[in-house]
């Protein structure tokens, strides 16, 4: 709200940085959240799904309607720009007073569930091994082992990459809307099916992702898959774009609609890091690290789209088509890195076998990381390839069968229109 006051560059770049610093603990307070309420296989669900990422589709949705709405405001006694931060700001500030007394930092002080069902949320989430009770006490051994583990930084460069894309289509969507040879207001329009895109890519991945769990596939899980699914199909829509011919309005519409899909993957990123990231101290450093990285993709990205390249802004797209490119392949080397992990534990350790509750309280209570619980294992293991490449086959040839099987009758069914 405190925008609309502003009169100069430097109070703006004051009220902005006070914004920044006030919105950095959003996504790894939820995150945190997601981790010490839900189960490690609930959590793609329950970080996408359970309200807090999608109301960043819905936002994307219907903000293009009130920002719209507001900007055929006429008559007001304030100018239009101040009224928008004016009431997307109370809005705001307003839900966010009613949290404070509600949010728990752990299931044991959650204010909305009685006695028994305290005990029961924090029964349900032993098995995720991640040291969610013991969250009163930094541990700087555990932040030592954030630093050395190679997890860790497959995440941090993997967030700073893709949200180079990021950066630049949030700053400039507008802007490269209308270098397509739309005006202003149609420009704005046209940004709504970016809202319901990400609803799509939303619904699709979180879906296959919390309830394709072939365990000869994906090992229980399929995150990483969806990720790379979704980064690739932001570069494909990204080439869209920049290579298809000016003229294509339509075609460049929705190769720019298309190249959204990256942006479920910061959910289904921050739900990897709880899942496969034990001990609290561990767990929060890494987190912290993974949104610094978001941040500073989303400084670098702006700073690749030059004025004087408008409105094709080839540099910037390049970036993104770079930091896509990058993106995937480093999904990949994560993947191929936890199929080691747990290759490597399994020889060091033995496979892991049903470990008895009072072993999984213990575990709890220590809040040791992953790195010392013996039976920990990370998700999206292995995969058996040989097994998906025989279920493709026999799905072709099902498919085949069935086609020659519904032949005749398409062909009667033709030849009797024709005779119509």
């Amino acid at each position: 709200m405190c925008h609309a006051a502003c009169k100069n560059f430097g109070e703006l770049m004051t009220a902005r940085f006070f914004l920044g610093v006030a919105e950095a603990a959003v996504v790894p307070g939820f995150s945190l959240i997601t981790g010490i309420f839900y189960k490690r296989e609930e959590q793609p669900k329950r970080h996408v799904q359970a309200g807090w990422y999608f109301g960043n589709t819905l936002a994307a949705l219907l903000g293009v309607l009130i920002t719209y709405g507001i900007g055929h405001i006429e008559g007001a006694s304030v100018p239009q720009w101040e009224l928008l931060f004016l009431i997307l700001g109370a809005i705001t500030a307003g839900y966010g007073l009613l949290l404070t007394p509600i949010l728990p930092d752990s299931p044991a002080k959650a204010i909305f569930l009685t006695e028994r069902e305290r005990a029961i949320a924090v029964q349900r989430t032993l098995q995720n091994k991640t040291g969610v009770l013991d969250n009163d006490m930094f541990k700087f051994s555990q932040a030592v082992e954030a630093i050395k583990d190679p997890q860790t930084w497959f995440f941090v460069m993997y967030t700073f990459c893709v949200n180079l894309w990021n950066g630049g289509l949030t700053t400039f969507i507008a802007i490269i809307v209308s270098g397509f040879g739309f005006s202003t207001f149609q420009s704005l329009l046209f940004q709504m099916p970016v809202g319901a895109a990400e609803m799509l890519y939303l619904a699709f991945t979180v879906l296959f992702a919390s309830h394709v769990r072939s365990p000869r596939i994906f090992a229980g899980s399929s995150r990483i898959f969806m990720m790379i699914f979704s980064t690739t199909a932001s570069l494909v829509g990204v080439l869209l774009v920049w290579k298809l011919d000016k003229s294509n309005q339509v075609g460049r519409l929705m190769g720019l609609y298309v190249s959204v899909g990256y942006a479920i993957n910061i959910p289904l990123c921050m739900s990897l890091v709880t899942s496969n990231v034990a001990g609290f101290s561990k767990r929060s450093v890494v987190t912290a690290l993974v949104f610094v990285a978001y941040c500073g993709g989303n400084i670098c990205g702006p700073q690749f789209y030059d004025e004087w390249q408008a409105p094709s802004y080839s540099k910037g797209i390049k970036s993104a088509v770079s930091g896509l490119s990058l993106s995937a392949f480093l999904l990949v080397c994560l993947w191929i890195y936890y199929v080691w992990e747990n290759y490597r534990r399994d020889k060091l350790y033995g496979p892991p076998t049903d470990v008895p509750e009072s072993a999984e309280i213990r575990n709890e209570l220590s809040n040791k990381t992953d790195r010392e619980i013996e039976s920990f294992r990370l998700v999206e293991m292995s995969v058996d390839l040989d097994y998906i490449i025989l279920s493709i086959y026999s799905i072709v040839l099902d498919t085949i069968a069935d086609v020659k099987d519904t032949l005749p009758s398409l062909t009667r069914g033709i030849a009797v229109v024709s005779e119509c």
